[in-house]
């Protein structure tokens, strides 16, 4: 590899639930595979560095906590705050909070380009170009199918990517020009793409019943009512094979172990092999979480939602139903009483919410930001942004937080 010609692609991404990790796995995978010989990728979380405040590194260890025992709580900060005002307020905070954290991973990576998958990068990002007159392409990747919150849209960035149309008419309701805009879905990992192999031979490899009618069911510690579902479906009598991953809920797991399974039943605890089940099963039962309801509707998967976490997943909840891709319950026996829809007249609905993922759903997306990513880095440096008339701005704030930084030619990246 020529290191002069190497491209360098920064992307920030958090471990605030799974989405945004895994949005960056997957574009950085992606531009691997096609540009491996000329591209070098370095995938980052800025908020591991100690100099981020505590309250937002915490953050991403109580997301889970949080989001499963206080939900009504993390909806009220995230509706109060998805407004102009204060959303211009929590970018000032994230700024100072941040800027000397994404100052410095920038000028230690000297990237030609940035991708940022988190949103509260946003705004300490663009007061580095700007305050260092600094032109790096940066492209924010949304990783919410419909509900998102206002501090995505950063007018600083040179192109957001949004995953749905909905997403799309908020940020230009947000001020963001079209021209900064393109839907590419939200992007998921290039091995779902990989798996060429037809239900019945995934299902012979994992020693599934082939046949049989399959049910994914996929849970993990944020999840409530999974336990219920899982038990009226164990007594339903329907002839379906049920696929039980806990997603690392060891205490579930170990009590399903030692329960009385009735029919065909496979349980796994956490699997590193989703999208050969996905692609094995014939729907999937599971929370509105954007990673998977992504993961299904690209695999052309049906979804019954058992669970909604207040905020953004109602968002991504309605796109499924509006879109006629699924289901969202209210109850252990609503998701029995679906199913049973489902599977009844030889499928026939089981088939059109199918097709309809299949529809919506975006299999290629990280190949889309890759290439979208990759000709960022590629382009001439866009000058102008030195002049951006809000500079002054973000140097009274700074100043009048004790950070005292100023461009100088040694620090140049681009």
């Amino acid at each position: 590899m020529d290191k002069e010609k190497t491209k360098k692609i920064l992307v920030l991404t958090a471990d605030a639930g799974f989405g945004h990790r895994s949005a960056a796995t997957a574009v950085a995978e992606a531009l691997d595979e096609v540009y491996s010989s000329e591209c070098h990728v370095e995938v980052v979380n800025a908020l591991d560095d100690r100099r981020a405040p505590a309250l937002l590194r915490d953050a991403q260890t109580d997301y889970d906590r949080i989001v499963r025992e206080m939900p009504d709580l993390y909806k009220l900060p995230y509706k109060l705050t998805d407004a102009p005002i204060p959303t211009t307020i929590l970018e000032s905070a994230f700024t100072v909070m941040l800027y000397q954290v994404i100052k410095d991973l920038i000028k230690r990576y000297r990237p030609n380009a940035i991708v940022s998958t988190y949103p509260l990068y946003l705004p300490a990002i663009q007061a580095v170009q700007q305050v260092r007159g600094w032109s790096i392409p940066w492209l924010t990747v949304v990783t919410d199918l419909a509900t998102v919150h206002r501090l995505w849209f950063n007018s600083g960035t040179d192109l957001c990517l949004v995953p749905t149309q909905p997403v799309q008419h908020l940020a230009l309701e947000a001020g963001l020009p079209a021209a900064k805009i393109a839907i590419t879905g939200i992007p998921i990992h290039p091995k779902f793409i990989r798996e060429t192999r037809s239900p019945v031979e995934i299902r012979n490899a994992l020693g599934w019943h082939p046949e049989m009618p399959t049910v994914l069911i996929v849970g993990s510690k944020r999840v409530k009512n999974l336990e219920g579902v899982i038990d009226i479906l164990n007594h339903s009598g329907l002839s379906m094979q049920k696929v039980i991953v806990t997603g690392g809920d060891d205490e579930l797991y170990e009590r399903l172990q030692h329960e009385e399974r009735h029919g065909v039943t496979h349980l796994y605890n956490f699997v590193k092999n989703m999208p050969d089940m996905m692609h094995a099963a014939d729907c999937i039962v599971c929370k509105a979480g954007g990673l998977t309801v992504t993961e299904a509707l690209a695999c052309g998967l049906p979804l019954m939602l058992i669970d909604v976490t207040p905020g953004q997943e109602e968002g991504n909840a309605d796109y499924v139903v509006s879109n006629g891709a699924g289901e969202r319950t209210a109850s252990a026996v609503d998701a029995l009483k679906g199913l049973y829809h489902w599977l009844d007249d030889g499928q026939k609905l089981l088939k059109e919410r199918s097709a309809a993922a299949r529809r919506v759903g975006t299999p290629r997306s990280a190949y889309t930001v890759a290439e979208l990513a990759w000709n960022a880095a590629n382009a001439e440096p866009d000058k102008t942004r030195k002049l951006f008339p809000m500079r002054p701005h973000f140097q009274e704030l700074l100043q009048r937080f004790g950070i005292s930084d100023s461009a100088s030619a040694e620090d140049a990246v681009s």
